[in-house]
């Protein structure tokens, strides 16, 4: 337990640096070690989603006044639904293949980002929220990977900078307390779970402060291409072992 509990503080440590300079990504980083740590994939999930509630509940409070629900409900309340119901299969699917899958999943993720990310648009009709919404459930409840597809609707939606982060924040807070309560129900909130939070929020917030001090002087562009190059890597690791 001792070196799990030094590893998660490390890794966490390092998602939400990523997290905190590149704007995004604490879920995708965390989700490469979590699920070979963790006793079970869903717990893997789990953890995951608790220590994603640390890293948006601040700057979701300080922005609240550029909350716009009616650009928000068709993407939070669509996946809701869908979470709930990808969280169950969780439940049903043996972990070694639900690995495989995420390994295929940080593949594709890491190719997105390399070549297709800031070149796909979409209209922000509410429509297209509704199905973002979708998507995203799937892939958190799944994965505890919801921030591509919500990104990729609340950019097309917003029009500052402040509207964009408030949004965002909000729905990974939002989102992440309604999958927890779903695993909580699916028996994924276990006691090696409650243990090992409070060590990787600890190294959540020496993350988040460690990248608020070095934002200015590091290339985001530099350090996005290194995560999508190890994410690459990790998904072939996930799918070959």
């Amino acid at each position: 337990m001792e070196h799990t509990a030094i590893i998660l503080f490390l890794f966490a440590m390092l998602a939400s640096f990523v997290q905190r300079v590149s704007g995004f990504g604490f879920g995708i980083v965390v989700m490469t070690l979590l699920p070979t740590l963790m006793p079970s994939y869903g717990e893997a999930t789990a953890l995951s989603g608790l220590m994603a509630i640390v890293t948006c509940v601040i700057t979701a409070i300080k922005l609240r006044r550029f909350f716009c629900w009616e650009i928000l409900w068709p993407l939070l309340l669509t996946f809701i639904l869908s979470s709930f119901c990808a969280v169950h299969v969780v439940g049903m699917v043996q972990s070694a293949m639900l690995k495989k899958i995420l390994g295929g999943v940080l593949i594709f993720l890491s190719l997105y980002f390399l070549f297709l990310d800031g070149k796909f648009h979409i209209r922000p009709t509410r429509l297209m929220g509704g199905l973002m919404g979708v998507l995203s459930g799937i892939m958190g409840g799944l994965f505890a990977m919801q921030g591509p597809p919500a990104v990729i609707y609340l950019v097309a939606s917003t029009k500052t900078k402040e509207s964009y982060t408030a949004l965002t924040q909000w729905f990974f807070l939002v989102g992440n307390v309604m999958l927890t309560l779903f695993r909580w129900r699916e028996g994924f909130v276990t006691r090696d779970v409650c243990v090992l939070w409070p060590i990787g929020c600890l190294g959540v917030l020496v993350g988040l402060l460690i990248g608020a001090r070095v934002y200015a002087y590091i290339s985001v562009v530099w350090l996005r291409r290194i995560v999508y190059l190890l994410l690459a890597v990790s998904g072939v690791l996930a799918c070959c072992l």
